[in-house]
Order: C-alpha cells, then structure tokens, then sequence
C-alpha cells in the first residue's frame, strides 16, 4: 500500500496546509492535506488515517495528533475534505481538542509530519470526537497493512 499528496512536494508540505495558510478556527490551520491511497489489499472495508508530529514531544511533551478519521472507504481525499466532506467518514479529536483537521504550526523548527493510513477489514464505527486511544483499540486485529508518507513544515 502507498500513499501519495499532491501537498507534499520533495518532501515538503506545502504552506496552504498549516500556519502560513489562509483557512483557520479559533487560531487553528484547518484545510486538510489531500491524499490518495493505492495497492490496498482487496479486501479493505475502510481506512483509518492518523496525521501525527512526533517533533512536538520536545515542545509539548507528547506527539501532537494533527487529525485522525475512522470509516473513510474512500481512496482519494482532496484538499479540506476534513472540512468538505465531513458527512463521508468520521473525525476524531485533534490535540486542539477540535474533531477535524489541525494543520502545522511548529514553534520551535521545522517539524516533520507523518500521515499515517491503516486498511481495516471492518468499520470502526466510532463516535465523532474518538480519541487516539480509542481508535487504536478499535483498529486492533483488523489492520490488514497501514503505510506512512511524511513531509516536513516549516516554521519560519
């Protein structure tokens, strides 16, 4: 299984996609990264996505989760689909607090970013707001191969 975005160009995210773009909530980057997802095995049900920043820990003292989904069945998210296309797959709570996207914002260099997808033989059916917690305990003995694309952001 791979992962490709068009957001990530040799392995830089592209600005639109965290603190030096233009869509924000309450002083947070909200316009999601696009994905497509190819090879997944033949039989996936649904995909889960993890968007973290392991960089954070020196900073925040933990990995900062960026954005987590449960039940996508789709293989191709366009850019702000987070905001978009909410209604097609389920959002988990971001370290924000917020059950969206929450784009890059390093504060100390530049950070790198690791998108995580999973391709599950089951839906999830999590709640909306799901923690990381809770989405790896529902994702255990179901995850059929996961693959990881990783991008730095920029700071400054």
């Amino acid at each position: 299984m791979e992962i490709i975005s068009s957001g990530i160009q040799n392995g830089k995210i592209a600005d639109m996609y965290g603190k030096f773009g233009t869509a924000f909530k309450n002083g947070m980057p909200t316009y999601s990264l696009p994905f497509q997802i190819e090879d997944a095995p033949h039989n996936t049900v649904s995909f889960a996505v993890i968007l973290d920043d392991k960089d954070a820990i020196p900073v925040a003292g933990f990995i900062w989760i960026h954005w987590l989904v449960a039940d996508l069945t789709r293989t191709n998210l366009p850019a702000n689909a987070s905001e978009t296309m909410r209604d097609t797959f389920v959002q988990g709570q971001n370290s924000w607090g917020e059950s969206c996207y929450g784009g890059m914002a390093p504060p100390n260099a530049p950070h790198t970013y690791d998108l995580t997808v999973y391709a599950l033989d089951t839906k999830l059916c999590l709640k909306e707001g799901f923690t990381i917690d809770e989405l790896r305990q529902a994702m255990k003995g179901h995850v059929l191969d996961e693959a990881t694309l990783s991008g730095v952001y920029r700071n400054v």
